[in-house]
């Protein structure tokens, strides 16, 4: 698992590798992630948007963004959590994400960007 904590929200990735997929006559490799948002600052916060880099060891890289987390804008008060999982898929057996959400601070109407920290992806071959 890995953590990161920009300005009293903390984000912690947790990964799993979940098989393989055809999809258009090609193999991928699917993995989930849950991420768990914590609220550690005195003010609520709202998540607007989303930004990832998603990298593949084949030296592909995509760019993922939208409203909200799996069609959720949620609403964190001070000390909520907030956990969602996702997925996404990788032509190799290795790979990362990373980037960050977009988080509305709902007393100044601010935004402001909270860091995903990079995690890895790997296949259990490739582990061994």
């Amino acid at each position: 698992m890995v953590q990161q904590i920009t300005k009293g929200i903390k984000i912690s990735v947790k990964t799993t590798y979940d098989g393989t997929i055809y999809r258009n006559h090609m193999m991928y490799q699917t993995f989930s992630y849950y991420i768990t948002i914590e609220n550690n600052s005195s003010e609520a916060v709202q998540l607007t948007d989303r930004h990832w880099e998603i990298f593949d060891s084949l030296n592909t890289k995509e760019i993922v963004e939208g409203e909200g987390v799996v069609g959720q804008s949620p609403i964190l008060e001070p000390q909520d959590v907030y956990t969602y999982k996702s997925g996404t898929f990788l032509q190799s057996n290795m790979g990362s994400m990373g980037g960050f959400f977009t988080m509305k601070n709902l007393a100044t109407h601010k935004n402001f960007k909270v860091t995903i920290p990079t995690f890895q992806l790997s296949t259990l071959v490739s582990l061994n």
